[in-house]
């Protein structure tokens, strides 16, 4: 299965779990709850994924730091592992200020409507999913497999130029 299904997947079994508790009807506790779920089912899922056995979480870890060790525990250095952790701080900033796309649209829709936390971010993540948003990201990723090599690059770039290939990344596509 696509890791987006399996996401999916999981916000509508936590809404399922939870639906009707009083977790659901506070929202602090809700987004905490749902904040803290994150990066364990990402790490999990990605972990499944690439075939790699699951690691848990721990609690003297910073959140980017916990989610770098349990997704990429495989790098022994810590040093590494602080490097990503630092990107994964960047990076999750940037997306939270990324202001109204099309899934936070979705959340807010579907939150608007009375759903409780967890389906909304069901919603966001089927958004999240398409081509013209996350997929653009993935694109990205699949793009750079394919470059394979840095030595690599000026010939992929020329094979932009000459419409043999797509620069992914910018604009969503």
């Amino acid at each position: 299965s696509h890791p987006m299904a399996i996401l999916n997947a999981c916000f509508a079994a936590l809404s399922a779990y939870y639906h009707g508790s009083e977790i659901v009807n506070d929202c602090l506790k809700c987004a905490t709850l749902s904040i803290a779920k994150v990066p364990s089912i990402i790490a999990t899922i990605y972990r499944h994924v690439v075939n790699k056995s699951i690691v848990l979480s721990h609690k003297n870890l910073s959140y980017s730091n916990n989610f770098a060790s349990m997704m990429f525990l495989d790098f022994d250095d810590d040093e590494v592992n602080n490097v990503i952790a630092r990107a994964l701080d960047i990076i999750f900033i940037l997306h939270a200020d990324h202001e109204q796309n099309a899934s936070t649209a979705a959340v807010r829709l579907s939150g608007s409507a009375g759903g409780n936390l967890f389906a909304c971010l069901s919603a966001g993540v089927v958004t999240l999913w398409g081509p013209a948003h996350g997929g653009a990201n993935e694109a990205v990723v699949k793009m750079l497999i394919e470059i394979g090599d840095p030595k690599n690059v000026q010939q992929f770039i020329q094979n932009v130029k000459d419409k043999k290939s797509r620069l992914m990344g910018f604009g969503h596509r």
